[in-house]
């Protein structure tokens, strides 16, 4: 166990790497119940969820959930979230909770559109169900329509194990599965039900290398305040049809190509990469830094994110990783290292 951001958390139950193949291939589940959950609430929710977010929530309906990030009006990243339409005028935001007192007063800060913004992170628990067999766990546990039939980045109200839940089709693992959202009291009630069905609890060990695998970011690793979404490859999620924090500043940036890139790094030889380690060209020189970077359970091999100078970082080249004053070689990637 390890404090974070206020909370007692489990690095590993029976171990990283039996927890990381249980969600690969079968299933587990992990206790996030420390990640923030702030309501927007008002006629005019959306102007205020465009405003402050990159991507474009007008897309959403009800029941509908985005990805997208917080510009900070200096060209970095507040936080990343998630946005849950759950009405017309109200929408729920989920966000890292080391972030949370700075993402409130951001929010607070630019409220120029009359919402209200009601914090009820201690109200909700979060238990991820992750991994290929949690449609067929959670479906005798669950009321209504089997999870399966939920697309991917969508969510519904209902019941787990006669619990009200909000079951969301959305995951940390890029290993499938959902996210359970529940009256705190009744958390325990999920867990062991859940428990009971033969699902392993995991810890933050196996959720950092499950994500990384799928190339995920993580905030305070890999996108910051001084990032750019741009840099980060978060153009995705950066829309240039409205008007929000950032936008001329970004879409500049965007034209102009940023001067470094966030990639993948696969290690060719021996070696894992660490976050803070240099990166380097053939010559010696240093060209970006380490992010993230870990041993791939799955793979087998050292796996990272890092910052590279754009040109660089084109996919495929071959770059080394200075790991304990050897220049160990690795190959540029995109992010994301599991097979398609």
């Amino acid at each position: 166990m390890v404090e974070f951001a206020g909370f007692e958390m489990p690095i590993s139950y029976a171990g990283l790497k039996e927890e990381h193949h249980a969600v690969r291939t079968s299933v587990g589940m992990f206790d996030v119940s420390h990640m923030g959950e702030v309501f927007v609430e008002g006629e005019r929710a959306l102007d205020f969820v465009q405003w402050i977010s990159s991507n474009d929530a007008s897309k959403l309906v009800d029941g509908g959930i985005q990805y997208s990030c917080m510009p900070n009006g200096n060209g970095g990243i507040v936080d990343d979230l998630l946005v849950y339409r759950l009405a017309e005028t109200r929408f729920m935001l989920v966000v890292n909770a080391s972030n949370l007192d700075k993402d409130l007063a951001w929010m607070k800060d630019q409220n120029k559109f009359g919402v209200t913004l009601t914090n009820k992170s201690d109200e909700f628990a979060l238990i991820a169900l992750q991994g290929p067999r949690a449609s067929e766990i959670l479906a005798p546990l669950a009321d209504g329509p089997s999870p399966a039939e939920l697309k991917y980045y969508t969510f519904r109200e209902g019941t787990v194990a006669g619990k009200p839940a909000m079951i969301s089709a959305t995951g940390y693992t890029g290993a499938g599965g959902f996210e359970l959202y529940v009256p705190a009291a009744d958390a325990p009630a999920i867990w062991e039900a859940l428990k009971g069905e033969g699902v392993p609890p995991c810890g933050l060990g196996a959720r950092d290398t499950l994500r990384l695998e799928a190339g995920f970011c993580l905030y305070g690793n890999d996108i910051d305040d001084t990032t750019s979404p741009i840099s980060a490859g978060l153009g995705w999620i950066t829309k240039f049809t409205k008007d929000f924090v950032d936008s001329e500043r970004l879409a500049a940036e965007k034209a102009a190509g940023p001067q470094n890139r966030l990639r993948g790094l696969r290690m060719e030889e021996r070696g894992i990469p660490r976050a803070g380690y240099d990166v380097t060209n053939s010559s010696g020189e240093v060209i970006g830094r380490l992010t993230s970077g870990t041993q791939s359970p799955t793979l087998g091999i050292g796996i990272g994110l890092a910052y590279i100078a754009s040109n660089q970082a084109k996919i495929g080249d071959r770059v080394f990783v200075r790991i304990r004053n050897k220049d160990v070689a690795a190959t540029v990637t995109k992010p994301g290292f599991l097979p398609a």
